[in-house]
C-alpha cells in the first residue's frame, strides 16, 4: 500500500484553526519523519521536523501518537507548526498580507533521518488568515489611519481596536482573525506608516481617542463601549487609553509595560515622559541550541538569584551582539 497524508480540514484553513495530521498506508511499527516547511512573504523558509513510529496497524495520528524527538518531543498535534523555525537567525514569521494565505509543505520520510530518509509521501496545505465572508476595509477617516475587518452578516458586532508593539506600521493578522470569530476588529496604526509621524518619540492621544470615536459611531459596532487589544507599546497605550478615554470597557494587555516608555505621551493639557532604556545593557545571546534570548546585563554589584538552574543556562554562549530593541524584535 502507497502511503498518503490526511489533512483536516482538507486543502485549507484558517492559521488559528486546529489542523488534524495523520499517515496511512504505512507498514507496522515503521519509523518515519514528518517535515514541514513554509516560505514566509519575503522568500525565508521557516522549518519543523518530528519522529513519529507508526501503529501496528501501520497508521499515524498526531493527535494520539507523541513525538519521539527532533523539533519538539510529546503529544503534540500541532507541533509541526508551531515549532518551525527560520533559517535565518533573529527571523520572525510576520505576515502583511493578510488576503494571501501561506503554505505549508508537509513531508513523509522513511526512517528517522530528517535529511536523508526516502520521501514516502506529500501535502500541501494553505493557511488562510481571513474566513470566509469577513470583508476588509481600509480606514481613512480624519487623522485616523486603519483597517477595519467586519465578520459575514449585518451585526452589530462586539468591537475592538487592535494595537502592536514599536516596529510601526500596520499589521492586520490578528485583528483578520478575530474577525472570523464573529468581532469587528480595527487594526490600527499609530507611526510609521502612511502619512502618519515616522518616529515614536511624541504621541498624543487624541489620535487614539478619534480611533475609539469612529468605531463606536459605526453602524456594524455594537456600544456603548469597545474592546482593546494591545501587544508591547500597542498594551501600554491600551492601558492609557483606558485609563483615560472614554467608551473603553475591556482591555487585554499583552506583554506591555504599567507605565509609559520611551515616547512621551500628550493628552489635553497633561503629559507623560517616557522613562529611558539602556540600551547599552542589553545584548542577545545565541546558545548551542540556536535559540536566542535578549536580558539586560547585570550590573557588577547585581545579586545573583539562587536555587536550582535552568536546563537551557547550562548551554553555552556562541555569539553575543548588541540588540536595540527598538529596531530589532519588530512589532
Amino acid at each position: 500500500m502507497v502511503p498518503t497524508v490526511s489533512l483536516e480540514p482538507a486543502g485549507h484553513s484558517c492559521w488559528d484553526e486546529p489542523l488534524s495530521i495523520a499517515v496511512r498506508g504505512l507498514a507496522p511499527e515503521q519509523p518515519i519523519t514528518l517535515r514541514t516547511a513554509l516560505r514566509d512573504e519575503k522568500g525565508a523558509l521557516f522549518r519543523a521536523h518530528a519522529r513519529y513510529r507508526a501503529d501496528s496497524h501501520g497508521e499515524l495520528d498526531l493527535a494520539r501518537a507523541p513525538a519521539l524527538g527532533g523539533s519538539f518531543s510529546g503529544l503534540e498535534p500541532m507541533g509541526l507548526l508551531w515549532a518551525m523555525e527560520p533559517d535565518l537567525p533573529f527571523w520572525r514569521l510576520i505576515k502583511r498580507d493578510v488576503q494571501t494565505p501561506f503554505v505549508v509543505e508537509l513531508e513523509v520520510l522513511d526512517g528517522h533521518e530528517p535529511d536523508g530518509g526516502r520521501l514516502l509521501a506529500r501535502a500541501v496545505h494553505e493557511r488562510h488568515f481571513m474566513a470566509p465572508g469577513v470583508r476588509r476595509v481600509p480606514v481613512r477617516e480624519g487623522r485616523v489611519r486603519a483597517t477595519l475587518f467586519l465578520p459575514p452578516g449585518t451585526g452589530p458586532f462586539p468591537g475592538i481596536i487592535d494595537l502592536f508593539g514599536v516596529g510601526g506600521g500596520l499589521l492586520e493578522y490578528r485583528a483578520s482573525l478575530l474577525a472570523g470569530k464573529g468581532f469587528a476588529v480595527m487594526a490600527l496604526a499609530y507611526y510609521n506608516y502612511d502619512d502618519l509621524p515616522k518616529v515614536i518619540d511624541i504621541l498624543h492621544l487624541e489620535y487614539f481617542e478619534e480611533a475609539v470615536t469612529y468605531l463606536l459611531s459605526h453602524p456594524q459596532v455594537k456600544g456603548p463601549g469597545i474592546g482593546l487589544l494591545g501587544t508591547s507599546k500597542g498594551a501600554e497605550l491600551s492601558l492609557s487609553m483606558a485609563s483615560f478615554l472614554k467608551g473603553i470597557t475591556a482591555a487585554v494587555i499583552i506583554n506591555g509595560a504599567m507605565v509609559n516608555v520611551v515616547s512621551t505621551l500628550y493628552y489635553k493639557e497633561e503629559s507623560l515622559p517616557g522613562l529611558g532604556l539602556h540600551l547599552e545593557r542589553i545584548k542577545v545571546r545565541t546558545t548551542t541550541t540556536g535559540r536566542a534570548s535578549s536580558m539586560p546585563e547585570r550590573p557588577p554589584n547585581a545579586c545573583r538569584p539562587t536555587g536550582r538552574r535552568s536546563p537551557r543556562s547550562s548551554a553555552t554562549p556562541k555569539q553575543d551582539t548588541t540588540l536595540n530593541p527598538l529596531t530589532s524584535l519588530g512589532p
